[in-house]
C-alpha cells in the first residue's frame, strides 16, 4: 500500500485517478478549493471528499510517497511548496499514469477532435471482446464504473491523449508523457489559444508527440486530414503508418439508422454521422492491431451508443429528438451539425451552441468560426459577458459573433433566461434540437428544457 496525496483532487482526471488508486487498496487523500459535480459526489461516494475547501500545508507530512498535481493547483501552493521542501516526489498525473504503466503496451489516442470517443469505442471493443485493459479516458461511459483503471496484470492501457498542459510546474502537453508503442491522431484543428498563441506552435506539438513514439511502433491516421499528410511523411522510418477513412455506410432515412457495409455484409450502429463513422474506423485500426479482425470489431461495436455529452440522445418522440454535444471549436461544430441535419434528412434543425473555451471567446479566434453552423435551419449563439470579465479577454460584440460566422440570420444571446425562452416559444414538430457546449449555458436545467420541447 502507498499513500498518495492529490493537490486539486477535484479535477475530471485527477477525481478518477484518485478513485482508481483507492479502488487499487492505496491510501488516497486529496485537497482542492472548489469541487464541482459530479467529481464532489463520486469522491464522497469513495469517502474521498476533502473535510473542507481550500489548501492546507499541514496534510503534507513525510508518511506521503508521491504527490499528485493537478492543473487547477498554481505554482505558489502551499501544499506543494512543503511537498518540495520535504523532498516528497511530485508527479502530473499523465506523467504518474506513465509510470504506471512502463511494462505495458500504450495505445495513445490523439487529435484535435474525436479522441474521447475513438478512446471509448476502443474500450467497448475490448471489453465486449473479453480483453483486459488498463485505460484513462475524459467521458463517462456505459458499463464503466471509473475512467481511470490502473492494475498489476493488465497487458494493454488505452489513453486518451488530451494536448493541453500537464501541471502549473510541468508545461509539456499531456500526450507528449505516454511515449505510445500505438498511437492515433484523428486531425490537426487549432484550439487551446491560450497556450499555442500559433497554429505552428500548435503543430509542432502532434509533430513532437509522433517523434515520441516507441521505437517500431505504429502511427494511425486520419488520411483526408491535410495537415497529417505532411506530419507522416517526415515521421521516422521506424514508425509503421496506418491510414483510415470513412467506411462504406447507408442511412435509412426512413427509420433514420446507419448501417455500415463492409465485405457484402451490414452492420447496424447506434452512433451516426461522417465523423463518427470515421471516428469508428479509427478504433478498428487500432484494435486490428491487438488481433480483433473486423468482423469481430463491427459486431462488437454495433452496440456503442457513444460517450457521455458526445452527440448524446438527452429526449425524444416521434417527431424530434434532442441531443447534447461538447462541441465547441469550429471542427466539432461543424462535423456535428453536419452529422444530425444528414442523419434526419426530413426533418428541421435548431443549432445552439454556447461560445465558452478561452479559444471561443478570444476575438482574434473567432474568426475560425466561419460557416461553422451553416448546415443548421436555425442557427443560435449564447455567450455570457461575465465569464469574458473573468477570463480577463477583450470584450465581443453580437455583431463580431455575427460577423465571424457569416451568417445573416444568426441569432445571439448573452442572456440565458432570453435563451431559453426563445427555445421555448419555438415550434418542435418535425425539428430537432442540437445543444453544443463544453459548459452548460449557465446552469440549465436541460431536464426541464427537454420537457418543454417533447411536450
Amino acid at each position: 500500500m502507498m499513500n498518495y496525496h492529490f493537490i486539486a483532487i477535484g479535477g475530471a482526471a485527477m477525481h478518477n485517478l484518485a478513485i482508481a488508486l483507492h479502488l487499487k487498496g492505496n491510501r488516497v487523500t486529496g485537497s482542492d478549493d472548489e469541487i464541482f459535480e459530479p467529481s464532489k459526489s463520486r469522491l464522497n461516494n469513495y469517502g474521498l471528499l476533502p473535510k473542507s475547501f481550500g489548501w492546507d500545508a499541514s496534510l503534507i507530512t513525510n508518511n506521503i510517497d508521491a504527490i499528485i498535481l493537478g492543473m487547477h493547483a498554481r505554482e505558489n501552493n502551499p501544499e506543494l511548496i512543503k511537498a518540495k521542501a520535504l523532498g516528497i516526489p511530485v508527479f502530473s498525473y499523465p506523467e504518474f499514469i506513465y509510470e504506471q504503466s512502463k511494462d505495458k503496451t500504450r495505445i495513445v489516442i490523439g487529435g484535435s477532435h474525436g479522441k474521447t470517443t475513438i478512446t471509448a469505442m476502443v474500450l467497448h471493443v475490448l471489453n465486449q471482446c473479453g480483453i483486459e485493459t488498463d485505460y484513462m479516458v475524459g467521458s463517462k461511459l456505459e458499463g464503466f464504473e471509473v475512467m481511470v483503471k490502473l492494475t498489476d496484470k493488465a497487458r494493454y492501457i488505452v489513453l486518451e491523449g488530451d494536448e493541453y498542459l500537464s501541471s502549473p510546474i510541468d508545461l509539456r502537453p499531456k500526450f507528449h508523457l505516454y511515449k505510445p508503442h500505438i498511437a492515433l491522431l484523428s486531425g490537426i484543428a487549432w484550439d487551446h489559444i491560450n497556450v499555442f498563441p500559433t497554429f505552428e506552435i500548435y503543430k509542432d506539438q502532434f509533430v513532437k508527440f509522433i517523434d515520441l513514439i516507441e521505437p517500431q511502433g505504429s502511427l494511425v491516421y486520419y488520411e483526408k486530414d491535410e495537415i497529417l499528410q505532411e506530419m507522416t511523411q517526415e515521421a521516422r522510418g521506424d514508425v509503421k503508418l496506418l491510414a483510415y477513412h470513412l467506411p462504406e455506410y447507408n442511412i435509412d432515412n426512413d427509420s433514420n439508422e446507419t448501417y455500415i457495409v463492409y465485405e457484402g455484409k451490414e452492420y447496424k450502429m447506434a452512433v451516426f454521422g461522417e465523423h463518427n463513422l470515421s471516428n469508428l474506423q479509427g478504433a478498428k485500426n487500432i484494435c486490428a492491431q491487438i488481433g480483433i479482425d473486423a468482423d469481430a470489431f463491427y459486431t462488437a461495436i454495433s452496440s456503442f451508443t457513444g460517450a457521455s455529452n458526445r452527440l448524446e440522445t438527452i429526449g425524444k418522440n416521434e417527431t424530434t429528438t434532442v441531443f447534447k454535444d461538447f462541441a465547441h471549436s469550429p471542427s466539432k461544430l461543424k462535423a456535428t451539425t453536419k452529422a444530425v441535419k444528414n442523419q434526419f434528412a426530413k426533418r428541421k434543425l435548431l443549432a445552439c451552441m454556447e461560445l465558452h473555451t478561452f479559444s471561443s471567446l478570444n476575438a482574434d479566434f473567432l474568426e475560425q468560426y466561419k460557416g461553422a453552423m451553416d448546415r443548421a435551419d436555425t442557427a443560435i449563439v449564447y455567450y455570457n459577458l461575465h465569464t469574458i470579465k473573468h477570463k480577463k479577454l477583450k470584450e465581443i460584440t453580437v455583431e463580431q459573433v455575427k460577423n465571424a460566422f457569416n451568417r445573416d440570420d444568426l441569432e445571439v444571446f448573452t442572456d440565458s433566461k432570453a435563451l431559453i425562452e426563445r427555445l421555448y416559444a419555438e415550434s418542435w414538430s418535425n425539428k430537432n434540437l442540437l445543444l453544443m457546449s463544453s459548459g452548460n449555458f449557465d446552469g440549465m436545467d436541460y431536464k426541464e428544457l427537454v420537457n418543454r420541447v417533447l411536450s
